[in-house]
């Protein structure tokens, strides 16, 4: 996969650049690590420019976001509830509990889309509950926007700085993706835990 990618973005520069991140978005086994950290290597041996890079990486970032942004609005809340009032029996799932979460997101769902832009796999996913608790998308855009440059800025300025030596970098981001998803699974399997342990004892 890695050699593809960096086919495409020699091949067709920016517009390769804006194409696989905003593929990485909807897609997210494709790694932005490589896609952003080889992007500022480009820059050291073609016309490519640091800010270029940058520009082109954000804007495909934003509209891979508003793709899934999209999809979570079709799966609004109300949608879920639906579902609920079927399934919820089996999935121990009450109609409060996503009114509780979807109020949670409306209280802390700006700062958690700018945060989350900059962990692995969640970066993208994040848009689809923003989507659902119909976040204002102006909202959702702005700080999209500011969380996906930071991520954009510190890896592009780093695949420039260290040139033919982009691959240490990515090695290195394999292993805080990796710590990422550890921190992940262990905090879905403990929301579980307690999420079921607290419907037994209610029951």
């Amino acid at each position: 996969m890695e050699n593809w990618i960096t086919d495409i973005m020699e091949k067709f520069g920016y517009v390769g650049i804006l194409l696989m991140i905003a593929l990485e978005n909807v897609f997210p086994p494709i790694p932005s690590e490589v896609i952003l950290t080889f992007g500022g290597f480009m820059t050291t041996y073609t016309k490519l420019t640091v800010p270029g890079v940058i520009i082109a990486a954000t804007i495909g970032s934003v509209l891979g976001a508003v793709i899934l942004y999209g999809i979570g609005r079709l799966l609004d809340v109300e949608r879920l509830e639906k579902i609920v009032d079927r399934w919820g029996h089996i999935l121990r799932v009450k109609k409060e509990d996503i009114r509780k979460a979807d109020a949670w997101f409306d209280k802390y769902g700006y700062w958690t889309v700018l945060f989350c832009r900059m962990i692995p796999l969640i970066r993208s996913l994040i848009s689809i509950p923003a989507g659902m608790s119909n976040m204002k998308f102006g909202m959702f855009l702005l700080f999209t926007s500011i969380g996906t440059l930071i991520w954009n800025v510190i890896l592009v300025s780093v695949g420039a700085a260290v040139g033919d030596s982009w691959e240490n970098i990515v090695a290195f981001m394999d292993v805080y993706s990796n710590i990422a998803y550890a921190l992940i699974a262990v905090a879905v399997i403990a929301f579980l835990f307690f999420f079921f342990r607290k419907r037994r004892k209610s029951a």
